[in-house]
C-alpha cells in the first residue's frame, strides 16, 4: 500500500505539469502533422525557362494529405481546326478540349529535377524515362478523383486540364510516398508539353512509356507524357498558398473538364510531317 501511495503522489503533480505546459500548445494530433511545398519550374529544354510555373502546398496529418496547387503557362487547349486534329489523331468532336496534364509525386530518385544532361539520346527533349533517375518512380498520382495510386498515372480523364488551373484535394496517401516525403526523397512533376514551344522531337518521337491511344496506329508522341514542370518537396512553415501567386480561374479544380477523348490513356499524337503546320495553327488559335 505504501508503494501505491508514492506512485499516486508523484503522478498527480506530473500530470498537472503536463497540463500546464500544454495549455497554449497545438492539439495533440499536431505531432503527426507536417507541411511541405514545391516551387514548380520549367523543365528545360522541354519547357522554355519562365514560360510556365506553379506552386504546390502539401499538408500531411497522419495518412491524410491535402494538396493545394496553382499552375500557369502550360498547354491550354487542343486545336480547333479539323486538319490539325486529324494530324493528331483526335476526333473533330473534341476540338478545343482542355489539354490534360497528368501529375505525380515521384519518389526515391535523386531528389532533384532533371537538367539538360538527362537528355541521354541528345534529341533535344527529356523523356519521362530519361527524367526518372532524377525524380524517381511514381509514388502518388495527383488525380482529381478516384485512386491516387500509380495505376492512374496516365489516366488523363482524371488529370487537371488547361494552361492555368488550380488543384485541391484531400486523400489518403500511401506509406511509400509518406516515407519518401519525410526522408526528402519526393519530387512533384507535371507532364504534358505546349505544342507552341515544345522541342521538335517531342512532336515527332513516340513516348518512352509505350502508350498508344485506343484506335491509334502510332504510339503517343512525347508531347503528351514528357515532364513540363518540376519541383522538390521541401519542409515548409507555411500552411497557405503565398499571395501574388499564379493567376487561375475559380474553384478547387479550375480548368479541369471532361477529357473522355483520351479514354484515360494519353495525350497528343503528331505525325512527323505535321510539326510546322501544327505549330502555326496552334499559335493562331492562342
Amino acid at each position: 500500500m505504501q508503494t501505491k501511495k508514492k506512485l499516486v503522489l508523484v503522478a498527480v503533480p506530473a500530470a498537472a505539469c503536463v497540463a500546464a505546459l500544454g495549455a497554449g500548445a497545438p492539439a495533440a494530433h499536431a505531432a503527426d502533422s507536417w507541411s511541405y511545398q514545391a516551387t514548380l519550374a520549367a523543365v528545360s529544354p522541354n519547357t522554355p525557362s519562365g514560360a510556365a510555373s506553379g506552386h504546390l502546398m502539401l499538408t500531411i496529418n497522419g495518412d491524410q494529405a491535402t494538396v493545394s496547387e496553382t499552375v500557369s503557362g502550360l498547354a491550354s487547349k487542343l486545336p480547333t481546326d479539323k486538319a490539325t486534329l486529324a494530324s493528331l489523331g483526335i476526333p473533330a468532336a473534341f476540338a478545343g478540349a482542355p489539354f490534360p496534364h497528368v501529375q505525380h509525386i515521384h519518389i526515391n530518385g535523386n531528389d532533384m529535377c532533371p537538367t539538360a544532361s538527362a537528355d541521354t539520346n541528345h534529341d533535344g527533349v527529356i523523356s519521362t524515362v530519361e527524367g526518372q533517375p532524377a525524380y524517381g518512380k511514381i509514388g502518388t498520382t495527383l488525380s482529381t478523383k478516384g485512386t491516387t495510386g500509380a495505376s492512374a498515372a496516365a489516366t488523363v480523364t482524371v488529370a487537371p486540364g488547361g494552361g492555368s488551373f488550380t488543384y485541391k484535394r484531400t486523400f489518403t496517401m500511401n506509406q511509400a510516398t509518406l516515407s519518401a516525403i519525410k526522408n526528402n526523397k519526393a519530387v512533384v512533376v507535371v507532364h504534358g508539353l505546349n505544342p507552341a514551344n515544345a522541342p521538335k522531337a517531342a512532336l515527332t518521337s513516340p513516348n518512352s512509356l509505350g502508350v498508344t491511344l485506343p484506335g491509334a496506329s502510332k504510339k503517343l508522341a512525347m508531347i503528351g507524357t514528357a515532364p513540363a514542370l518540376c519541383g522538390r518537396l521541401v519542409s515548409s512553415q507555411m500552411n497557405t498558398m503565398p499571395s501574388g501567386g499564379v493567376q487561375t480561374g475559380g474553384g478547387g479544380t479550375s480548368g479541369i473538364q471532361d477529357q473522355g477523348l483520351f479514354y484515360g490513356a494519353g495525350g497528343l499524337l503528331l505525325g512527323a510531317g505535321a510539326v510546322l503546320v501544327v505549330r502555326r495553327r496552334f499559335g493562331k488559335q492562342h
